[in-house]
């Protein structure tokens, strides 16, 4: 018998990032950790950052794409990410995030009110979060 899949759909405001057949799919639920597999039960949640990992169906290479937050819908036969910023994991720049997490470790110290606070912690949070998603890819 063949296993059961789920379709899934990984977009942000500027393209379609994945749209494909799936077995399993892991993702940062805003309570936590979210594994999602075919005829789950319909959820709609906010997503933190994070790595969405999905397993293709048929095996295949695990595909890794980093999301900057945004809302997961899920249907028994749908799964739909809108995402505020996606990557695929390939795409993702260790270099980059790491110069970026500066200047926002910079910017946190210069700030100073409580908006300006919150609103460079959000980049940090968003970038740690980056950094651990290509850690996670460059261990496979």
């Amino acid at each position: 018998m063949a296993a059961a899949t789920i379709h899934v759909d990984v977009v942000s405001a500027e393209e379609s990032i994945f749209s494909g057949e799936a077995e399993f799919v892991v993702l940062p639920g805003e309570a936590g950790e979210l594994g999602i597999y075919p005829r789950h039960t319909p959820l709609i949640t906010r997503i933190r950052p994070g790595a969405v990992r999905i397993l293709p169906a048929g095996g295949g290479e695990e595909q890794l794409i980093f999301v900057a937050g945004g809302i997961l819908e899920v249907q028994p036969k749908v799964i739909t990410v809108l995402a505020d910023t996606a990557i695929r994991g390939h795409d993702l720049d260790e270099a980059k995030a790491n110069e970026a997490l500066q200047r926002a470790e910079e910017a946190r110290a210069k700030a100073k009110d409580k908006q300006e606070i919150a609103v460079v912690e959000g980049e940090l949070a968003m970038l740690a979060a980056q950094l651990a998603a290509i850690r996670r890819l460059r261990k496979k």
